[in-house]
């Protein structure tokens, strides 16, 4: 089934509001969204000559260009790659050459990336969203201005299977990989999510996440666009301007990563904004911790948390606003028709209580890496399985809790343990604000863990022996870290995941 979503929904309700574009200030209709596809979609096939299957890359912060292209995408069967507005020309090389891009729409602010990046690949068309760079590149606005009006134009016939977008993974651990989306996927997340969010076509959302990423296109975006609801565009992310819009927009659903919502949190209108209309938030990207779940429920504001990857979809579990106060740290339960599996590292399901890793299999989960083929044979099993490389446990009642990363678990003394268990409660404690464990080798129990802690008020002084007090009444003294690190920050990717990586290499290189 093609996925030219923003086609039917316009079809159903054109003069239904469907989009607010905060700066530059700009309102459209699905009627009007869809037209402004439709152009960019013409100017691949018409103009530029480009045909299903092609790559398309997009170089740009949060605008209405960058949607226009997504849908362009579902109409035309050209393959759709986002490109990481905080990436490197070094590091955009990889990924232009890897997915094979004949154009490349980029953002005016990036100009100076796109004029490095010029000399490192070939590239047959470079796309000026506004303010061209150094080299003889074509005007965005104005091509799509001279299509001709009177052209009768239809949508390329699609199939389930064909690709719709390339989403590069964010490469903490290694090279980029281009994860393939088919038009299936993009559709099951889409209705699943509706299903399982309950999403209604008077919700509103707030998107200030980036665009590049899987949850900024597919957490809400895509859902509100097949009910019918009306989304918020931010360019991209600040907190005083977010609540203006939560507020004079009236949104109901938002989402966000623990860092933005701490963020909001400390914003000075916090308090002031009205909260009302708001029916849940909900926290994805890392684990959210306690007191921010706690602080936002104090304002009447259910706070859910929700767990995704591109690999198998942004939205893979769902909870109801009373389970997200009783069951507050749960992911929640499996969405309809996804299917989960707990594993041990033979592959056998594990017992209620017992931590496994995560295995996905539905409709939702997406063809593995791009020319990637024994990357995708260890993700993507003969079954049908993925294999995320993160470690959960489920209750009795069938709700899920992270554990954290396969990758990250600490085997110490022949004994494991899940880092995510000692972040949660680290930062309950009165003086810490974040936290992040990380495992380095030891002569004596093969690995410990380091913990790396950001005290509240940004003052120095947090105590080692203090912390491992306070960490042993709550957790058995085998998983109480090593040793303590008290940082300023915490390095994070643009979607809240912590760097650990770069936490781990700092500890080795100055503990030499």
């Amino acid at each position: 089934m093609q996925a030219d979503l923003l086609g039917e929904r316009a079809r159903l309700t054109p003069h239904r509001p469907a989009l607010v574009v905060v700066q530059p200030e700009l309102r459209l209709t699905y009627g009007e969204l869809d037209a402004r596809a439709v152009r960019c979609a013409r100017l691949w096939t018409q103009s530029l000559g480009l045909v299903k299957g092609d790559r398309v890359g997009i170089l740009a912060h949060n605008r209405v260009e960058y949607l226009e292209a997504f849908f362009a995408a579902g109409k035309t069967g050209i393959v759709l790659v986002t490109l990481g507005t905080r990436l490197t020309a070094h590091e955009l090389a990889h990924v232009v050459k890897d997915s094979g891009l004949r154009a490349l729409h980029y953002d005016g602010e990036l100009a100076a990336t796109v004029d490095a990046l010029r000399p490192l690949v070939e590239i047959e068309h470079w796309l000026a969203l506004d303010a061209p760079g150094e080299g003889a590149d074509e005007v965005y606005a104005t091509l799509v201005e001279s299509l001709a009006e009177d052209v009768a134009w239809r949508p390329t016939p699609c199939d389930g299977e064909d690709l719709y977008c390339l989403l590069y993974t964010s490469g903490t651990t290694g090279v980029p990989k281009g994860v393939m989306i088919p038009h299936r996927m993009v559709l099951a997340n889409a209705f699943n999510t509706i299903c399982g969010w309950q999403l209604r076509a008077d919700d509103v959302t707030s998107i200030f996440t980036p665009l590049y990423h899987a949850g900024g296109l597919m957490a809400f975006l895509v859902p509100l666009v097949v009910i019918g609801g009306r989304t918020v565009l931010h360019r991209g992310f600040e907190a005083q301007e977010v609540w203006r819009a939560i507020d004079g927009e009236g949104c109901t659903v938002v989402l966000g990563v623990p860092t933005i919502w701490k963020m909001l949190l400390e914003a000075p209108t916090f308090g002031s904004t009205d909260l009302s209309r708001l029916r849940w938030l909900i926290s994805g990207g890392a684990p959210l911790p306690r007191y921010l779940i706690e602080a936002y429920q104090e304002r009447g504001v259910a706070f859910k948390q929700g767990f995704g990857m591109t690999e198998v979809g942004v939205n893979c579990f769902t909870m109801t606003v009373e389970d997200s106060y009783q069951k507050a740290g749960s992911i929640g339960k499996p969405m309809m028709y996804t299917e989960v599996r707990l594993v041990d590292d033979q592959g056998r399901d594990v017992a209620a209580g017992e931590v496994g890793e995560l295995l996905f299999r539905g409709a939702h989960v997406s063809q593995g890496y791009w020319n990637r083929p024994e990357a995708t044979a260890a993700a993507l099993d003969a079954e049908g399985w993925f294999h995320s490389g993160d470690q959960a446990r489920r209750d009795d009642e069938g709700y899920f809790y992270i554990a954290g990363r396969q990758k990250e678990m600490i085997i110490s003394g022949g004994v494991n343990v899940y880092p995510a268990e000692i972040e949660a409660q680290l930062v309950l404690h009165p003086n810490i604000e974040d936290a992040a464990v990380v495992a380095v080798p030891d002569p004596q129990w093969g690995e410990v863990g380091i913990a790396f802690v950001v005290s509240r008020d940004g003052t120095a002084g947090l105590n080692a022996n203090q912390l491992a007090t306070f960490l042993a009444d709550r957790l058995a003294r085998y998983k109480i870290p090593k040793t303590f690190v008290q940082l300023e920050t915490l390095p994070r990717t643009a979607y809240g995941k912590v760097r650990k990586g770069e936490l781990r290499d700092t500890f080795l290189g100055t503990s030499r």
